[in-house]
């Protein structure tokens, strides 16, 4: 017998060939290959949208059941239907709608993961970081840091609404996670509101003041500033025909993505436009802020409007058609496909 020749035994003999190895914690790779490494991206997660008019009573209720005390977060994680009981909305992404009432605060805690949140409804409320707090308002991109101390509090009359996106499951996977709770409610604030933005948001930053995180050191991107920059860049600039008028969000201490690990847009959609089909290796989330319209995902169509959200799977071509002007906040893992080398896009009808 060849004993070279991994397909020289069968049957039985194959069989008892990797019973006895499993006895050494060995398995063979042949017999899982084509699973493990694949012609084209496969994925798991599916196309999907959240309709917050559907969503949202279930946040109103889930505040009568569980309070932000007993929580740490109210949050209703966003489920991709390919990936049921897992709390992921991509493979490699959480996402949940965290709601919190007038005169909750969400306790203070830290951990490894980097968090975003995106505002979709509410005012009055804050998110305080590090020492400083934020007033928040729907279209608000917000970042907390990796380890970063955080609360968020309800000063307003009303509910308020925002999108959590983390990238904990690629903590995880790693196998990098701690998590620390403040000994009061609040973490003391140390610095004055708009601080972060005076140090580094006008292009000036003071003599001698570096940073060594890989994080933004601007934690909140106001969405008046955001549409501002988008309807300017309308007024001098053609619309790409995959992204319409799309710009990231940067650090301006380094140029490089605001989060070092999820990438993050607003993107401008105007009236009428339809992207030509593209797909990249990222999967990628799609909040909607502003205006109407409907996307094609690997074959199936959504409609949306404003607060929904929707997710495109990687390697899956999408394509979007605004029936009025449409602002569309967007994330995915990019950032960290990049820094590893594998990212890849394909734009069709080319």
């Amino acid at each position: 017998m060849d004993t070279t020749n991994p397909t020289a035994t069968s049957g039985t003999g194959r069989e008892d060939f990797y019973r006895r190895a499993g006895g050494q914690n060995l398995a063979p790779l042949w017999t899982q290959l084509g699973r493990m490494v694949t012609e084209e991206p496969v994925s798991p997660a599916v196309p999907a949208i959240w309709k917050y008019k559907e969503v949202r009573p279930y946040l109103m209720e889930a505040c009568n059941i569980i309070s932000t005390a007993e929580a740490q977060r109210r949050v209703m994680s966003l489920e991709n239907p390919g990936l049921t009981g897992q709390q992921r909305i991509t493979h490699s992404l959480y996402a949940g709608l965290q709601i919190i009432l007038p005169g909750e605060i969400a306790p203070a805690h830290r951990h490894t993961a980097a968090a975003l949140r995106f505002i979709i409804e509410g005012k009055d409320a804050y998110t305080a970081v590090g020492g400083e707090r934020t007033m928040m308002s729907p279209g608000d991109f917000v970042i907390t840091p990796g380890m970063a101390w955080h609360d968020h509090g309800n000063l307003g009359s009303g509910p308020m609404v925002w999108l959590d996106v983390l990238d904990l499951h690629l903590v995880n996977m790693m196998d990098a996670s701690f998590l620390d709770f403040y000994p009061n409610e609040t973490h003391p604030v140390t610095r004055p509101e708009g601080a972060a933005d005076a140090e580094i948001g006008y292009n000036l930053v003071p003599d001698g003041q570096e940073w060594k995180s890989k994080t933004t050191p601007i934690f909140n991107y106001p969405y008046v500033k955001t549409r501002a920059a988008l309807e300017k860049l309308r007024s001098f600039r053609a619309p790409d025909p995959y992204h319409a008028l799309r710009m990231k969000y940067i650090n301006p201490a380094s140029g490089d993505w605001a989060m070092p690990t999820i990438s993050t847009w607003m993107q401008l959609l105007p009236k009428g436009f339809t992207t030509k089909p593209y797909r990249s290796t990222d999967s990628t989330g799609f909040v909607v802020v502003e205006g109407e319209g409907k996307s094609t995902i690997a074959g199936k169509t959504f409609e949306w409007g404003p607060r929904d959200i929707f997710v495109a799977p990687s390697w899956q071509f999408h394509e979007h058609v605004a029936s009025s002007d449409a602002v569309i906040f967007q994330f995915s893992d990019r950032v960290v496909q990049e820094k590893l080398d594998f990212w890849r896009e394909h734009r069709g009808n080319a």
